[in-house]
């Protein structure tokens, strides 16, 4: 990366509350919005369903460089981070949400993945000086695990229809996404649009490969019947909100800008209710509630900090 790239970091502003509030609506509602698009998917095998939303996420990024004249390769050691936020950021929660929503309805999922943002605030804690722990925050991180005590805790019990399998997916979710996000904090020069094209690529890529290994060539047979959701869920659903997001962690670190996943779950039940006819059981809504309350607390407590 150039000199001029690491002096200039320095100079960033500090984010203003426009900035922040804008730029978590936009990602929370478009990413919010993808869960609604892997289930119109229909009965896409997970490994092709993650192949083409990283593909169509990556070419739509790589489109965008390259009307502007920039590289869409790696230059230097970028590889090892595309490598890094294609699986933990890509591919890996991709196929775990195309499975976890073949067992779970929408919403639940979603209240899962919101607890993403419990997990990025403890491994900061230990991680980065600037990003511990206050009381609040504790209390926050305690009681949104309480409320994932709500949601996935009955999957445990025999005969009670959740199915533990799907569950267990999607925390994975969570904690795949956790990682991303504090990883990304530790880049320290790479533009967060380069981070978010590198991570579509390497998504498109390992997913593509891990498709044909494993589901075989017949399995994409599917996609053109399924090709409208799967564009809108690429490019708009992935692609933008990612974009959006990598430049919201630098700006604010990971803490903060992991309140989209304090939003996103509000989106998806809308829109699951909306357009899936889902319904939401009084558990999900008092687990999602006690959840996304810890999130709260977590995320709204401290002073903004400068970009680093």
């Amino acid at each position: 990366m150039s000199s001029q790239t690491a002096e200039a970091a320095p100079s960033t502003p500090a984010p203003t509350p426009a900035f922040i509030l804008s730029n978590l609506l936009a990602c929370s509602f478009l990413w919010g919005s993808a869960l609604l698009f892997v289930k119109l998917s229909g009965d896409l095998d997970p490994f092709v369903l993650a192949a083409m939303r990283g593909a169509i996420g990556g070419t739509a990024l790589a489109t965008w460089f390259a009307l502007q004249g920039k590289s869409i390769l790696p230059q230097g050691d970028e590889w090892r981070v595309w490598a890094f936020l294609g699986t933990f950021n890509g591919w890996l929660p991709n196929v775990l949400v195309a499975y976890a929503l073949t067992q779970i309805a929408t919403a639940p999922a979603a209240m899962i993945q919101a607890s993403s943002p419990l997990i990025v605030a403890l491994a900061s804690h230990l991680l980065f000086a600037d990003e511990r722990l206050t009381l609040q925050r504790l209390s926050g991180v305690l009681v949104g695990f309480m409320g994932m005590g709500i949601l996935i805790g009955p999957a445990a019990l025999p005969d009670s229809g959740i199915s533990a399998t799907g569950i267990l997916a999607m925390v994975l979710v969570a904690c795949s996404y956790a990682a991303a996000n504090v990883y990304v904090r530790t880049v320290k020069t790479m533009p967060p649009a380069r981070m978010a094209l590198g991570q579509q690529i390497g998504s498109g890529l390992a997913a593509t490969l891990l498709a044909l290994s494993i589901a075989g060539p017949t399995a994409f047979a599917a996609v053109p019947s399924h090709l409208a959701p799967l564009l809108t869920l690429g490019a708009l659903s992935t692609a933008l909100p990612i974009l959006l997001f990598m430049n919201l962690i630098r700006r604010t670190g990971p803490t903060r800008a992991s309140m989209v996943g304090y939003l996103a779950p509000v989106w998806t039940v809308l829109l699951a209710v909306l357009f899936l006819n889902e319904s939401v059981g009084p558990r999900e809504l008092l687990g999602g509630a006690v959840v996304l309350s810890g999130v709260a607390l977590v995320s709204f407590s401290g002073r903004l900090r400068r970009g680093p």
